[in-house]
């Protein structure tokens, strides 16, 4: 996988998966080393590497078109990522995303137009993407996939408001949806969220 880190067990066919995204002018080492911190013992760790440190230019409250050709090339890195894992007979049900801030906002919207039944999802401080929320471009159903959601109140990135859109259409989706929001958290991934992504995602 080109600008892609591979770790953790070996990728075969019996394999879980996490995919991990990183936040803007961060990189693929750096948000690998949350799963430190996880129960991912004999998970196969796949974190790709966006082109710059950033996966687009501008807010994720942008207009779609102003971050183009950026987000598209993104979502498409994401989604040959998840094809190479498929490919090597992984079921969806064991692959699990993880994303933080920018790289929570890339998962929101990868897996919102691409739902199915994952293993989990975790998004630490982000959400849909675009001015306004387009739900014409989100299809499949999670069926019941996990998913946490932890944020800030407020957020100088990533309005508490997107992050409850994000919440109430993932669970119309069919995503079992646990959301948390700490008042005056700084940008940044805390111990609790941590705790309560490996009691409800990585049990």
């Amino acid at each position: 996988m080109n600008n892609t880190i591979v770790t953790g067990a070996p990728l075969t066919a019996q394999s879980k998966v996490l995919i991990m995204i990183h936040g803007r002018g961060a990189s693929a080492r750096d948000i690998l080393s949350i799963a430190n911190y996880l129960n991912t013992d004999g998970f196969t760790l796949v974190t790709p590497q966006a082109e710059g440190n950033t996966w687009y230019p501008l807010s994720f409250l942008a207009p779609p078109a102003n971050n183009e050709p950026y987000l598209s090339a993104s979502l498409q890195q994401v989604s040959d990522t998840v094809k190479q894992v498929l490919a090597e007979g992984v079921p969806a049900e064991n692959i699990y995303f993880l994303g933080f801030s920018q790289g929570a906002c890339l998962v929101s919207e990868y897996t919102a137009r691409n739902a199915t039944r994952y293993g989990g999802i975790v998004i630490y401080t982000g959400g849909l993407i675009g001015d306004l929320v387009n739900t014409r471009n989100y299809n499949g159903h999670f069926a019941g996939t996990p998913v946490f959601i932890g944020t800030s109140n407020p957020d100088f990135h990533v309005p508490v408001e997107r992050v409850q859109e994000t919440v109430k259409i993932m669970e119309q989706m069919g995503a079992s949806v646990t959301l948390k929001i700490y008042d005056g958290m700084p940008h940044t991934i805390s111990q609790d969220e941590i705790d309560l992504t490996n009691t409800l995602i990585f049990k």
